[in-house]
C-alpha cells in the first residue's frame, strides 16, 4: 500500500532541488550576463536570444521560479529556527502557505517572462 509523501517533507524535498537548480542555471546566467558585458553586440545578442528562443525563456524561467521556490522555503525555514511552526499542525499549514505562495509567485514569474 503507497501512502502519501507529508507536505512538509514534499517542501523540503523541492527546497533541496531548487537549491540544485539555482546552482546549475547560475552557469547559464553567468554566460548571459558575461555576454552582454563584453560589448554592445553581446547585448544585443542577449536580449535577442531571450525575446525570440523559447529554449532561452524556459531556462530563465525555471531559473527564477526555482529562485522565488527557494527564497520562501528559506523564509519559512528562518521563521522555524525563531522557534514558530515547530508544531505538527502549524509546520503542515506553513508547508501549504510554503506551496501556495510559490505557486502564485513562479505563475506570475511566468507571466512576466513570456
Amino acid at each position: 500500500m503507497a501512502t502519501s509523501m507529508p507536505a512538509t517533507a514534499i517542501v523540503s524535498i523541492l527546497h533541496r532541488i531548487t537549491g540544485v537548480i539555482l546552482f546549475v542555471g547560475l552557469a547559464f546566467l553567468f554566460y548571459a550576463f558575461d555576454l552582454s558585458l563584453e560589448s554592445k553586440e553581446g547585448f544585443e545578442q542577449v536580449v535577442s536570444t531571450l525575446q525570440t528562443n523559447f529554449l532561452a525563456k524556459f531556462v530563465i524561467w525555471g531559473v527564477v521560479s526555482a529562485l522565488m521556490y527557494h527564497f520562501v522555503a528559506g523564509v519559512k525555514h528562518l521563521f522555524m529556527d525563531l522557534g514558530y511552526f515547530e508544531e505538527l499542525d502549524s509546520g503542515r499549514y506553513a508547508a501549504y502557505a510554503n506551496i501556495v505562495i510559490a505557486v502564485i509567485l513562479i505563475v506570475a514569474i511566468g507571466v512576466w517572462v513570456w
